[in-house]
């Protein structure tokens, strides 16, 4: 038995019936879960975002209906963060489409959009069901970092990938391709022995599913990742999440933990970019947050609030903001159309 971390991570994760993400029970949260997202540590997040959406609507001319297309969208949590916080005529132009097929999320989901399903604000779409054109916006929150990834290493000599054996985990040597050809245009300083990076077989499909659609709008990626160079320098490999613990024994219990990849964002800001879309940007979430949450508002706001709520308010927007804290383990990519 031989197989690639990349088919290991594909068939742990999403395996009908019984991949991570095909469980009928949601493995988000605190107790008792595996880990937990910004969505968990309160609104503010999708609170910023619905003033963002906003502006990209205003950009627009304000259309009579502004879509936003979450894929892998999960508990319905940044789209029911989202609808609240959306005011005036663009909640009104409002339309939020949740798709992901796992079936503990959708449930979930279910549940915390069901206030705007019956005004038609809230839709669910299956991840084979096409989407028509739209203007608006395309955003997604740890998408990237859970499609199955392989990690790569150089020698000095050939490059490695990792595979799992009947002996447990090890390295062989084999041709990159495509994967070869980026790490070694990326490098700034040329390739040394160690260097390792990810790569991820289907992201230009992904995103080509992802930018298709939208005819005017914008492209908003929200995930743990760096640049090219940053990933080949510090070496990359998979993450394990269990009880809230993380580590690099991927091979371990599969179904049964989460599996994660850092997001090359270089490549991930080029396949956009191919895509026609242009003016692409990128910053760790806590600087994205600190340029468009109205911070002196919320301050002022937030006085009216009792104690606790002010407390876990302030929380969550230091978790967002603070360095070493979550805001700064994430990036943001946006880009227009």
């Amino acid at each position: 038995m031989r197989e690639t971390a990349s088919d290991f991570m594909a068939r742990a994760l999403y395996e009908p019936g019984r991949g991570y993400y095909r469980r009928p029970v949601g493995p988000w949260g605190f107790e008792g879960k595996d880990y937990y997202t910004a969505l968990d540590l309160g609104p503010l997040l999708g609170e910023t975002l619905a003033l963002r959406l906003e502006q990209a609507w205003e950009r627009l001319g304000r259309p009579a209906r502004f879509t936003v297309l979450e894929p892998g969208a999960g508990r319905g949590w940044l789209g029911r963060d989202l609808l609240q916080g959306a005011r005036g005529a663009f909640a009104e132009a409002l339309v939020y489409v949740h798709r992901d097929d796992n079936p503990a999320a959708r449930a979930m989901a279910g549940e915390a959009l069901e206030p705007w399903v019956g005004k038609g604000r809230a839709l669910f779409l299956r991840e084979d069901e096409p989407i028509g054109p739209f203007a608006g916006a395309v955003l997604s929150n740890e998408l990237f970092d859970a499609l199955p990834a392989q990690p790569w290493r150089w020698t000095g000599e050939v490059w490695e990938r990792e595979v799992l054996t009947l002996d447990g985990p090890g390295w062989e040597a084999a041709d990159p391709g495509e994967a070869g050809d980026w790490f070694a245009a990326q490098a700034e300083d040329g390739l040394h022995p160690g260097d390792g990076s990810i790569w991820c077989e289907d992201l230009p499909k992904r995103v080509a599913e992802l930018c298709a659609p939208l005819q005017a709008g914008l492209f908003l990626a929200i995930d743990y990742g760096e640049s090219a160079p940053r990933l080949l320098a510090k070496g990359a490999d998979l993450r394990r999440y269990k009880g809230h613990t993380v580590d690099g024994r991927w091979w371990e219990e599969p179904g049964e933990s989460d599996l994660t990849a850092d997001v090359d964002f270089t490549r991930l800001e080029a396949l956009v970019r191919a895509q026609g879309l242009g003016e692409a940007t990128q910053s760790s979430l806590s600087r994205w947050i600190r340029e468009h949450a109205p911070l002196a508002e919320w301050e002022g706001q937030w006085q009216a609030l009792d104690g606790a709520t002010r407390l876990k308010r302030m929380e969550n927007l230091l978790q967002l903001t603070l360095p070493g804290m979550m805001g700064e383990r994430f990036r943001v990519l946006e880009a227009w159309r």
